[in-house]
């Protein structure tokens, strides 16, 4: 077995739960077993909710645990000209396309979707803008998201999970998504996925709560050219009520 890069990626927006210390013990012991790194990063683009005071909680309680990172904390924030340089990529390449729609558009296709018992995607309306079309929207309304094309003929996504075997999705229940919001700042799942690229991560071993963000991953390493690291999610820790502890 290679030596493996595991890592950490909580989000500064709370105090450190209980749930991410115990992930990251299982991914610092697995780390150690195997003479690998263990990487502690930050996941702060959430910009209403992320506060210095809960990134210095988290880290101070981690290297309380005895879990300290084995290379520099990055955080997004400071690295955004890097998330904006692999969607200008995919822009380029096609892959992905400005999205003019407002919220209140989004909303009512929405609606309009779960009234017909249809599964919420997007339908795809600014796919095909020309470049004459994209200039006249950037000078009347506000700015673009980017959103990644999802091939019509993706077809079913798989992977394997260390922990629960193979999962599948139809990638055509997920429709295209937005990966930058439009003020430049990535979505947590498109930035982690550069991050694991840039970290050589080798193992993402996570909540079972992110194994609904894994096929857009997936499509995304897919668009970038990227191998994908493995998988593995943990259960959950519950209260006798069945809510996170």
């Amino acid at each position: 077995m290679i030596k493996p890069i595991v890592r950490l990626a909580p989000s500064p927006t709370g105090r450190l739960h209980i749930g991410t210390a115990r992930t990251a013990l299982f991914n610092y012991l697995f780390a150690r077993k195997n003479k690998g790194k263990f990487i502690i990063r930050l996941e702060d683009t959430d910009k209403k909710r992320s506060t210095l005071e809960f990134e210095e909680d988290i880290i101070k309680y981690l290297k309380w645990l005895g879990l300290e990172s084995d290379a520099k904390i990055e955080q997004q924030m400071e690295r955004l000209e890097i998330y904006q340089k692999y969607a200008a990529r995919l822009l380029k390449e096609k892959k992905a396309y400005f999205c003019f729609c407002s919220k209140e558009e989004l909303d009512e296709e929405r609606q309009r979707q779960l009234e017909r018992k249809q599964p919420p995607r997007y339908s795809g309306k600014c796919r095909n803008l020309n470049q004459k079309e994209i200039d006249r929207f950037k000078k009347v309304r506000m700015k673009p998201t980017i959103r990644l094309k999802v091939p019509d003929e993706r077809g079913m996504i798989k992977f394997k999970d260390l922990i629960r075997g193979e999962i599948k999705e139809n990638a055509g229940l997920i429709g295209d998504f937005v990966m930058m919001k439009s003020d430049n700042v990535p979505l947590f799942f498109f930035a982690g996925v550069i991050d694991d690229y840039l970290q050589k991560i080798t193992h993402v071993i996570r909540g079972e709560d992110h194994i609904s963000n894994t096929p857009k991953q997936i499509l995304l390493l897919e668009a970038l050219g990227i191998t994908r690291p493995a998988y593995a999610h943990l259960p959950l820790v519950l209260g006798t009520d069945r809510s996170k502890l």
